[in-house]
């Protein structure tokens, strides 16, 4: 047996809500995004409004309680990128959505960075405590409009980054590290407009990595990317990924 390795390819998928709409899940940003169709909605996720308003707080619960997140499946993207993981191939998944269905789809929670946090689970503004947002839902829809703390009274948030917060700082180390460690990156449904998370696109391509682009619309990063797809993702991302699974299987 000969002593060299063989080298398979670091996989790093950058995933934005593009990859979910197919779940069922609006995107954002988007010609028909949730922020374009309802500018007021941000104010029910943006900290300081939702810490001193009483009344956003309430609507933030209803449309916590509305959100087709929690009800959503993987679609086929999500299971393309679980199949590549359990292929062999090192996959890293550095995701701005807070669904959690690249995990429902079969990804290690290990090998998944939720940049933007999660809307499964909620947190204690005060005391940092957290439980499953499943358990605040049923209070809410027990009468309380805004359900407290159990631990000690504190506001209770999803545990998403809302705007005007900080991004966790050891997920974001370990991000920019899997950027620059990769030999593929795949930024999927995603604008690359929100920073910090769009500069690991620069990021990997800088050091060597093979920048790979899947969206719909044009992004700041197409003129730096080595391929450009514009096709369904719900199609083009599973092919991708099983043609690079193929390619680590023929060298390894």
């Amino acid at each position: 047996m000969s002593s060299e390795t063989t080298h398979r390819p670091l996989v790093a998928i950058l995933s934005g809500a593009g990859i979910s709409t197919d779940s069922g899940i609006p995107d954002y940003r988007g010609p028909q995004g949730l922020w374009r169709r309802d500018p007021e909605a941000e104010k029910l996720v943006t900290y300081d409004i939702y810490m001193t308003d009483p009344e956003i707080r309430r609507r933030s619960w209803q449309m916590r309680r509305d959100s087709e997140a929690l009800r959503a499946r993987p679609n086929g993207a999500h299971e393309a990128v679980a199949r590549l993981e359990r292929s062999g191939v090192p996959v890293r998944v550095i995701t701005q959505n807070v669904d959690g269905l690249h995990q429902i789809a079969g990804m290690p929670a290990r090998k998944v960075l939720e940049l933007h946090g999660t809307a499964r689970a909620v947190e204690c503004t005060h005391c940092r405590a957290r439980s499953g947002m499943e358990e605040a839902l049923e209070r809410v829809a027990a009468g309380e409009a805004d359900p407290a703390c159990r631990e000690c009274g504190g506001i209770l948030k999803s545990a998403t980054v809302m705007f005007g917060e900080n991004l966790d700082p050891e997920v974001l180390t370990e991000a920019v590290a899997v950027a620059q460690a990769a030999d593929i990156f795949i930024a999927v449904g995603t604008s690359l407009q929100v920073q910090p998370a769009a500069s690991l696109a620069g990021m990997a391509a800088e050091h060597g990595a093979r920048l790979i682009i899947v969206n719909a619309e044009p992004t700041p990063y197409d003129e730096l990317a080595d391929e450009v797809v514009r096709e369904p993702i719900g199609t083009a991302l599973p092919a991708l990924l099983d043609q690079i699974g193929e390619g680590a299987r023929a060298t390894g």
